[in-house]
């Protein structure tokens, strides 16, 4: 029986993939510790299934036929594992699988390769304190330096000024510094609010307390949302001596203007689920906003022959992003005329 179960999300990243779930097994070789890989392909087009059935038979792929996102593409392998219903179309092989009773379920991105014995790192842990919900490793970048994955809550004013254009303007703002928790110490095992879902393992108990991800979120703050949820049920814990290589965005390059849409709407999402539409709207005008102005900025550079295709490029992003925010609910309820 399996006490691990490690999940994987992945569209279209079948290279990546397969070095990650190389990765898995060395860290995992010699622990002693029985554990099974399942892999949810969101309707990959790269070979992602045939490679896993020819190199990796021993994995458990399920193929729901269709882009889940991250959190859909989670929940599945989630309720699969958990023994909840399933979709009657699904696809899972080897036919007959089974789910076991996992104890621990790590959520790993496929763009991750966990060095050394990070994994029975983070198992050995949560084993060892009955009280922490999740644990998460220092995530570091290809070329061994850091990357920033602690997190305090965020408040409404947060997301203004952390990862919009007016950080370009004001990069060491304290309301950005405070949530990325800059300036505390990166080397010590600590308590966070929450992590970067790049890797993070969960106890199966806390899962059944907390709910599943939200689903809701097509893509990022699906894993603020859900450790909200999860700090309810227990701590949740950073491990620097665990340690994960994240190629941080390799799963989610491939089409960068889908990425930002997903990633401001997801957020405007957080905020009116958390704080209320009062909040939402502010934050989706100002978005609106700064948005618009690169959008014109970059479209006067292409008029004046600054590097048209650089600057053709970023029109299009900037455009399907205004797209994506005026197709939201802020946007209706901003237009609305008073009777």
């Amino acid at each position: 029986m399996s006490e691990l179960a490690i999940i994987i999300v992945s569209w279209n990243t079948r290279d990546l993939l397969q070095r990650c779930i190389e990765h898995v097994h060395s860290s995992l070789a010699g622990a002693g510790l029985p554990y099974r890989v399942v892999v949810v392909d969101n309707a990959s087009h790269d070979g992602t299934p045939a490679m896993l059935r020819a190199e990796h038979p021993d994995v458990v792929l399920i193929e729901p036929g269709r882009n889940l996102g991250f959190a859909g593409g989670n929940n599945l392998a989630l309720r699969w594992l958990l023994g909840m219903p399933l979709p009657a179309e699904l696809s899972i092989q080897p036919e007959n699988a089974q789910p076991g009773q996992p104890q621990w379920l790590l959520l790993l991105n496929p763009d991750t390769e966990p060095l050394a014995d990070a994994l029975p790192q983070l198992v050995r842990y949560i084993q060892a304190h009955p009280d922490v919900a999740a644990v998460g490793p220092r995530l570091l970048n290809p070329d061994g330096s850091t990357q920033p994955s602690r997190r305090r809550f965020p408040d409404a004013g947060v997301f203004f000024l952390e990862s919009t254009p007016l950080e370009q303007l004001f990069p060491h703002n304290r309301w950005a510094a405070r949530y990325r928790m800059e300036g505390t110490p990166d080397d010590a095992e600590q308590d966070v609010d929450w992590l970067v879902g790049a890797a993070l393992l969960v106890r199966r108990s806390a899962v059944e307390r907390a709910g599943l991800l939200d689903a809701g979120f097509a893509m990022y703050s699906e894993e603020l949302e859900w450790q909200l949820r999860l700090r309810r049920a227990g701590r949740v814990v950073y491990l620097p001596a665990a340690q994960i290589t994240h190629y941080e965005g390799k799963s989610s390059e491939q089409v960068p203007a889908r990425r930002l849409i997903h990633f401001q709407q997801s957020r405007l999402r957080y905020v009116r689920m958390v704080f209320g539409p009062i909040h939402a709207l502010p934050l989706w005008a100002t978005l609106v906003a700064l948005y618009s102005a690169q959008l014109a900025t970059e479209a006067a550079k292409w008029l004046l022959g600054h590097k048209r295709p650089l600057r053709a490029q970023r029109v299009a992003v900037y455009r399907q992003v205004l797209a994506g925010l005026l197709a939201g609910p802020e946007a209706e309820t901003f237009t609305q005329r008073p009777r």
